[in-house]
């Protein structure tokens, strides 16, 4: 195992001595502090790499996992998951910083919050530095649960467990439609391996498969990025503490989906569908993002909705930025490769200036008590570091200068243009529309920024609707959003240092083709001259403020939106729907009659293993090695018949005991014939106890008052029993006649010379069979103990009475 291989497993073997740090540590220290050395050493590790990835090296190591299976633990990082890592470790750094001073240590459970933070960084770093499609998905579905528990922190609140159910379910079900798309590409490819799948490109674009397994692992990526349709559950997940908020749905996991599109468009890239679905579905997430948080009144759903916006902007130009593959190394490659590196450039800056917008709302909320935009204004003067940092990050999401944002919204301006250009996939007649979407949306974003920023911070202050007093937080609650605010800044003013060092280098990972450029096409600036970029922006800026300062004149039309077409009424309408035809269906057969239950079994039973014998046309009971029946035989197995009948038939209980334990005699006998007496002693033994337990339990139940009535035949009953009985027959005289394997008769034959002992059955027991033995003399015991504390309960209850 690597250093590599241990540092992803850190986050997990902490989180096990978390509760003990809590315990033995508070109240004087927080948790945090011991929590906070994982993530950032993490990063200091991290960071060594970045001189291999950008000389364009990758590092590559395997463990063996499941080796039978082909299964192995490999890792593999590269420029693409290098930066992922980096904003896993960095920001959650950070985050955690940030989390010391807003979780109260004496108020808060923190050795659950740290543990489930703990396990999702851990899941999340598994996941980017993944190689094996498997591995990959237990990751993947590890952060599910992990977020579930993160969101469902506050536990007491409905709104928690609701926001948590709805992401799970939603996440999850994309996570199972992912698995069966990896599933389809191993069997392309016979192997787990993301690198050697790209190796066999043209094995994968040619085969039936193709266009399935790419639509299911889509799904896997559209829940998990919060892209529309699957964009509801987010802005419900805003019910976790902002910490959380500001890791998982502004940095790391909504992140997810985005690496799982990037790192598979080698393989899908290039083709008709994968350009329409990724770059469809993210510009119409993007329009409909923006849109919908203009007309927040909470600050983290006004966030919620704006992440979603910007995740299908990244969405889009990773799509549009795919037909980059169609072509052949050159300038028409590298003019569509632009897309996909604002696509990366946009996803570190997204984490800087969306994260710390995260925190600063989290700062709002816990020092006024309330995060209702209706509520809040005037806090300008009262928190003048906080409004400096909404300022910085409110300003770049929204894409002016000299923000980060700025240099990314003008390169995704540039993609959505060069790609309306394309003379492929039908984008002469319908390329147009990328472009108009993509300056309405920024007209939107612009707005949805400046409310923000203004609602919250300037106007009028009212103390009178405020939990608390307003006054500006902890400098520690503040050095996490100040850190990110000026990396918003820095990588404005040298954003080439970050593009050699980790975009170029993730370029060339998600576009192969892109390596023979030498990656040295692409120089991000601040400033082309005037173009049409340039007056698209100052359109968003013109057209944005003109309906910001109007914003009550128009904003009545979302009211006409009526509340049952909106996505959650669609989904709370199906939850119920599935609720009552699930307990319909659950009433439907949980009737509380064991016969009903059987009958379910059997039925099933009998349906499965006899129509699979059925539709199996060559099975044939083989008659050459059966050997005769005996005169002795046929009777005892009449008489077997007629005791099983006198048990049907019988109208009183000692009549069905003695029939029951004659069975079991009839059958001792049966094993004396066929010379095993040892199996004839230990049935007599068997039957001996089991008939006078049975006699014991019936002479101590209580009188039956009613008069007995005869059970009344049902035909049903009938036909499954001797459905049962045929099926099982026929599968005994199947397995007799048809041997596919050596018996393992053969190898219990030599018990003397393997185990020392002269009898084969003893041998069994204790020696090949001995560990199942001794379980299930431990079983026994487990059972006695029970059913003697019963006995002592009881008879101590009426020592009391």
């Amino acid at each position: 195992m690597t250093w590599l291989h241990v540092f992803i497993l850190i986050p997990f073997i902490f989180a096990i001595f978390v509760p003990l740090i809590y315990r033995f540590t508070l109240p004087r220290i927080h948790t945090g502090w011991f929590v906070l050395a994982v993530p950032f050493g993490i990063f200091l590790y991290l960071l060594r790499y970045i001189p291999i990835v950008s000389n364009g090296d990758n590092v590559y190591h395997s463990v063996p996992w499941i080796p039978s299976l082909g299964i192995n633990y490999t890792t593999y990082i590269d420029g693409l998951g290098l930066i992922f890592g980096l904003l896993i470790t960095g920001v959650g750094a950070l985050v955690v910083l940030y989390s010391i001073y807003y979780m109260s240590k004496h108020r808060e459970a923190l050795h659950n919050f740290y543990v489930y933070l703990l396990l999702f960084m851990g899941a999340m770093l598994g996941l980017v530095f993944s190689d094996n499609i498997l591995v990959l998905y237990v990751f993947w579905e590890l952060t599910s649960i992990s977020s579930f528990l993160l969101i469902a922190y506050w536990y007491q609140r409905k709104k928690s467990r609701y926001g948590a159910q709805k992401s799970m379910l939603i996440t999850i079900f994309g996570g199972l439609a992912m698995l069966a798309g990896f599933i389809m590409l191993s069997m392309m490819t016979n192997t787990y391996s993301i690198r050697e799948m790209i190796s066999e490109i043209d094995v994968i674009s040619t085969h039936t498969l193709f266009l399935p397994a790419m639509i299911l692992i889509l799904l896997g990526a559209f829940t998990k990025s919060a892209q529309f349709p699957f964009s509801i559950w987010l802005p419900d997940a805003m019910e976790a503490p902002t910490p959380v908020s500001a890791y998982l749905h502004s940095a790391t996991m909504v992140k997810a989906g985005i690496y799982l599109v990037a790192r598979f468009t080698p393989i899908f890239g290039g083709s008709f569908e994968w350009f329409w679905l990724v770059s469809g579905v993210g510009i119409i997430t993007l329009i409909y993002g923006s849109i919908t948080a203009v007309r927040q009144t909470d600050l983290k759903a006004l966030l919620a909705y704006s992440t979603i916006s910007q995740l299908g902007l990244i969405m889009s130009l990773l799509g549009l930025g795919s037909a980059a593959m169609y072509f052949d190394v050159g300038d028409e490659s590298t003019m569509y490769a632009v897309a996909v590196l604002a696509a990366m450039f946009h996803l570190i800056n997204h984490s800087t200036f969306k994260g710390s917008l995260f925190m600063v709302v989290g700062i709002v909320d816990h020092e006024t008590g309330t995060r209702d935009i209706r509520k809040l204004g005037g806090l300008m003067s009262l928190m003048p570091i906080s409004f400096t940092i909404a300022v910085i990050g409110s300003f770049a999401m929204a894409g002016l200068p000299p923000f980060n944002g700025f240099l990314s919204k003008e390169m995704f301006f540039t993609g959505v243009l060069n790609a309306s250009e394309l003379p492929i996939f039908g984008m002469q007649t319908f390329g147009i529309i990328f472009p108009i979407i993509a300056w309405v949306a920024s007209v939107f974003t612009f707005i949805y920024c400046m409310i923000l920023v203004f609602k919250t911070f300037t106007g009028k202050h009212q103390p009178e609707k405020l939990e608390k007093e307003a006054h500006e937080a902890p400098i520690g609650m503040l050095i996490p959003p100040i850190i990110l605010a000026s990396l918003v800044l820095v990588i404005f003013f040298f954003p080439n240092v970050l593009s050699r060092a980790l975009l170029e280098p993730a370029l060339i990972n998600i576009l192969p083709s892109y390596a023979a450029t030498g990656g040295t096409n692409i120089h991000i600036t601040a400033w082309h001259g005037f173009n049409t970029e340039l007056f698209m922006t100052i359109g968003v800026v013109g057209f944005g403020a003109l309906l910001y300062m109007y914003l009550k004149k128009w904003s009545w039309i979302y009211s006409l939106v009526p509340e049952f077409l909106t996505l959650n009424n669609a989904y709370n309408q199906g939850i119920e729907k599935m609720e009552s035809l699930s307990l319909g269906l659950t009433k439907r057969y949980m009737t509380g009659f064991i016969r009903d239950y059987l009958v379910y079994i059997f039925a099933f039973f009998i349906i499965v293993l006899g129509g699979a014998l059925w539709l199996l046309d060559d099975v044939s009971i083989n008659r050459v090695t059966n050997a005769p029946i005996s005169i002795y035989e046929a009777g005892l197995v009449i008489a077997m018949v007629i005791a099983a009948l006198a048990v049907l038939f019988s109208s009183s209980r000692m009549t069905a005991i003695v029939a029951v334990g004659a069975i079991g005699y009839l059958v001792a006998i049966l094993f004396v014939i066929f010379r095993a007496p040892d199996l004839a002693l230990t049935q007599l033994v068997v039957e001996t106890v089991t008939v006078a337990l049975f006699l014991l339990c019936f002479y101590h139940l209580p009188e039956y008052k009613k008069e007995f009535s005869r059970v009344r035949f049902r035909l049903t009953n009938l036909i499954i029993s001797l459905g049962v009985g045929a099926t099982v027959t026929t599968i005994a005289l199947l397995a007799n006649g048809n041997r596919l394997f050596e018996p393992i008769s053969t190898y219990f034959q030599d018990s003397y010379e393997l185990a020392g002992a002269r009898n084969m059955v003893n041998a069994i027991l204790v020696d090949f069979r001995g560990m199942d033995t001794l379980l299930e003399i431990l079983v026994l015991c487990i059972a006695g103990l029970g059913v003697y504390t019963l006995i002592k309960l009881r008879l101590a209850g009426r020592d009391n009475e």
